[in-house]
């Protein structure tokens, strides 16, 4: 569980991605560290870096995706087609953080 001042700090660093403001180094290696620690954090970083790179008006597709916290928020990852069945296998693989197993 993410304490109060973790939260609201995280919560300003994502607003700032939201809006393309400029975020500095030292908050972004923060940020990444809690969010590869926490669940919680990562989700919030999550619907962020969404929200920053989604262009869909409110109730398309990105808007429901981003709802269900489904998908690469980051379009330049986004698969269009697959070379065979390998590659299908692939993309369904979950990356999960370093410590996946922790329970928030």
């Amino acid at each position: 569980m993410l304490s109060t001042e973790y939260r609201l700090r995280l919560q300003a660093i994502c607003e700032k991605i939201v809006d393309g403001q400029e975020v500095s180094l030292t908050d972004m290696v923060w940020a990444n560290k809690l969010a590869k620690a926490n669940h919680s954090a990562h989700e919030i970083m999550r619907a962020a870096q969404r929200r920053a790179f989604s262009e869909e008006e409110e109730g398309g597709l990105g808007d429901f995706l981003q709802g269900m916290g489904l998908g690469n928020p980051d379009p330049s990852t986004h698969k269009s087609n697959f070379d065979g069945a390998d590659d299908i296998v692939d993309w369904f693989r979950q990356e999960k953080t370093d410590d996946w197993r922790q329970r928030d």
